[in-house]
């Protein structure tokens, strides 16, 4: 859904790279959204060789730690309640790859949660449901909710991909950037 906005012609092919392997031996949530970045694109590569390939990652970083998904409502009220009226940052990375070259960049964004009852959060998770999601919260749904503050360059960065970013970096790759799909 993000890439449709630049206008540009793509394919959604997915990767099948085991993040956990990734994850288990890189702690710097900087170079691990890189890593595993880097690691989509050149899977996807492996069968695409004539195509240009943008792979992306994104991590919740909070305390020194880098959160995941939960998959529980347990956890997920856990992670809120020990985020609430804190600041955590979310880390996206991009990698745009060829045969021959590629560009990578990461933005970091602060985001500060307001101060939230456990009635404030349970109602929350009844309404989204995120579980699926690093850091227990869905920002383009009724997550935006719990929040005071955010700090980016890039606002698309916090749903997953930068978009400001990446429309400037295919451009410097000869792809036009808005493009002609739909045309």
């Amino acid at each position: 859904q993000l890439l449709q906005r630049l206008g540009i012609d793509f394919d959604c092919v997915p990767s099948k790279v085991d993040e956990k392997a990734l994850k288990s031996q890189i702690s710097s949530p900087i170079e691990l959204t890189q890593e595993l970045s880097l690691a989509k694109a050149k899977a996807v590569l492996k069968n695409f060789q004539d195509a240009i390939i943008i792979g992306s990652d994104q991590v919740c970083y909070f305390d020194g730690r880098i959160l995941g998904k939960t998959g529980s409502l347990d956890i997920s009220f856990q992670q809120l309640k020990e985020m609430s009226g804190k600041e955590h940052k979310l880390i996206t990375s991009y990698a745009i790859i060829d045969s021959d070259r590629q560009t990578l960049h990461t933005n970091e964004t602060i985001l500060l949660m307001r101060e939230l009852s456990d009635v404030q959060i349970k109602n929350y998770l009844s309404t989204d449901n995120p579980i699926d999601c690093a850091g227990s919260y869905k920002l383009e749904l009724n997550g935006i909710s719990l929040f005071k503050k955010i700090s980016t360059n890039d606002h698309t960065a916090i749903i997953g991909l930068p978009l400001l970013n990446l429309g400037t970096d295919l451009l410097d790759w000869g792809i036009s950037v808005p493009g002609d799909e739909g045309r």
